[in-house]
């Protein structure tokens, strides 16, 4: 009876063990982040910038090649304004025939002032000598139309001043239309960034909008990743968060909540959870500071991929701390920038979007 019990004992601890073993390979959650925590895939990413031409033209210059890191402020390309130049010169001689006519007109005003003094002061004379009797009526009557008449012509000399100084303030307007489209014509950057694509060449006549680059915006670097619905409502606009890239898992580059879904969506088929799939998630947005990536622009590369970790906020509204690992110094987050690095460089394969 005694062996049958240790057997029986002996058969239960197995299946014990074997159900314990069966758990932790296949049902046990393997590598959770630890309690107050939540991460997510995602790659570092930063938007795309369409480096346009505002008007139809010829590509004349492209001065940068694929893989070039521009500042704010450089020249990208240059478009062909020969016809621009030439209806610019057109534009200011417009612009100086009109203020000749002012000219001419305000001459005219003058003119018209002395006439009018002349003949109110012979208005004043033959007033004085009609009352002598030295003057006809008939004479008095032509003096004052005489005053009439030049006090008419000088306020049309004053109008005309007006339309010609219309007519300056139309031509100046004009050239400097097409003084705007000759800036225009220089295409510059507005942001630190690495050109992506070059799509077109020189010599190339592009169409009112035609892209000239791509440029990879490197002034708001960031990763994405969703959350399900039970740990987002736990994460704060402003947090710290770490990234920890896959080609640099031993370092944590520091972040900082941007972006947080205001309403849950359905699972995007492209991203991986460490649990079983959940119908709604969340998604989160964190943002690499821009001053830290300033100072390393050269290094900085997107469409590497990594994780996104996150603090979770306690139920008294504090926050844990970050483990061992997720804590290093700025300075010390990514190498040092190398010296000799240049504007040049190769676009790695998975930088778009």
């Amino acid at each position: 009876m005694s062996r049958k019990i240790s057997t029986a004992l002996v058969l239960v601890v197995l299946a014990a063990f074997l159900g314990y073993a069966a758990w932790k390979v296949l049902l046990a959650p393997d590598n959770l982040p630890p309690d107050g925590f939540a991460r997510g895939n995602g790659r570092v990413e930063a938007d795309l910038v369409d480096v346009s031409t505002r008007l139809a033209a010829r590509v004349s210059d492209i001065a940068v090649r694929e893989g070039d890191l521009v500042q704010p402020g450089d020249v990208l390309a240059v478009m062909d304004t020969t016809e621009l130049v030439a209806q610019q010169r057109r534009a200011q001689a417009a612009v100086a025939s009109a203020e000749a006519a002012v000219a001419v007109a305000n001459a005219g005003i003058t003119q018209a002032n002395a006439r009018l003094a002349l003949s109110q002061s012979n208005l004043a004379r033959a007033e004085t000598l009609s009352k002598r009797g030295v003057v006809t009526r008939e004479e008095l009557d032509i003096r004052r139309m005489e005053a009439k008449v030049a006090d008419s012509v000088l306020v049309a000399g004053h109008a005309e001043a007006i339309a010609k100084q219309r007519v300056v303030d139309a031509e100046e307007a004009a050239l400097q239309e097409i003084e705007a489209r000759i800036a225009d014509s220089t295409l510059y950057a507005t942001q630190a960034g690495r050109v992506l694509y070059r799509l077109a060449q020189p010599g190339e006549v592009l169409g009112s909008g035609g892209k000239v680059l791509t440029l990879v915006s490197l002034g708001d670097v960031y990763m994405e990743f969703f959350l399900p619905a039970n740990a987002a409502p736990k994460v704060r606009l402003g947090d710290e968060a770490r990234i920890v890239a896959d080609i640099m898992p031993d370092m944590a580059i520091p972040a900082v909540v941007s972006f947080v879904a205001p309403q849950a969506q359905f699972t995007p088929k492209q991203v991986e959870t460490l649990d079983e799939r959940e119908s709604l998630m969340f998604r989160i947005r964190v943002r690499i500071p821009p001053e830290m990536v300033a100072v390393r622009l050269a290094q900085v590369k997107t469409g590497v991929r990594g994780e996104a970790w996150v603090r979770l906020v306690r139920a008294d509204g504090t926050l844990p701390d970050w483990p061992e690992g997720l804590t290093p110094p700025v300075a010390n987050v990514l190498p040092a920038p190398n010296s000799r690095a240049g504007t040049t460089g190769e676009v790695p394969e998975d930088s778009e979007k």
